[in-house]
């Protein structure tokens, strides 16, 4: 797993279980944009490989040997800010989910998922996109915690409404067509939305302004 093609997604695989973690390397491995930089067994490895390949992607099982996935998101996320986590999960409970949503995780995919939806799973994360269907973001956002830290009081109304329609699981580019913004706009405003709130991801930002009642969760 050397020799990364220029410009392709770098990946890197948190997977304990040998069998699962060589089968998700050998199917991204298959396509021509996505390069995996190797697997970690433990989050004591996870954090070594992220530090040295510097991935795009970390595709991170629930449950490691050192530890569970969901208290690991944030000390990666540190360790390469620029990155996106994906949980992979498998009946991971709505508070195991909602915990590692507001840590920053981009979003997750079932380990029983085709795939074709794994791999645009990891597009999707590498472009800044959210990993999550809007059902599933809908009952998180219910259930996030209401504690106003008082953050995000200087949001735009344009930050504020892209914010609501990130709530209703719209993509950068759907939300786009909605506000006849260019795809560079929208970026523009999540990546300053997303500052402005000290958020990692576009989830960890919506579980934000969910707390500091900025956005109402979609019933």
């Amino acid at each position: 797993m050397s020799g990364e093609p220029e410009g392709a997604i770098a990946v890197l695989v948190v997977d304990d279980h040998q069998v699962l973690a060589d089968s998700l390397v050998r199917v991204l491995s298959a396509e021509t944009d996505i390069h995996p930089v190797g697997v970690a067994p433990d989050l004591a490895r996870a954090r070594a490989m992220v530090v040295h390949h510097r991935p795009d992607v970390v595709l991170l099982d629930h449950t490691l040997p050192d530890g569970e996935g969901a208290d690991a998101v944030r000390p990666l996320l540190e360790a390469n800010p620029g990155m996106a986590v994906v949980m992979l999960t498998a009946s991971t409970s709505d508070r195991v989910l909602g915990a590692a949503m507001e840590a920053g995780a981009a979003g997750f995919i079932s380990k029983t998922s085709g795939l074709s939806e794994l791999v645009t799973a990891v597009r999707a994360a590498a472009r800044g996109d959210a990993v999550v269907s809007p059902q599933l973001l809908s009952r998180l956002l219910v259930r996030m915690r209401r504690e106003a830290q008082g953050v995000g009081h200087d949001l735009t109304d344009r930050e504020r409404e892209i914010l609501q329609l990130l709530s209703k699981g719209l993509t950068n580019v759907a939300i786009s067509g909605q506000l006849f913004l260019s795809v560079h706009t929208v970026r523009n405003h999540i990546a300053n939305l997303s500052a402005k709130l000290g958020a990692h991801s576009k989830l960890e930002a919506l579980a934000i302004a969910v707390r500091e009642g900025l956005v109402e969760p979609p019933r």
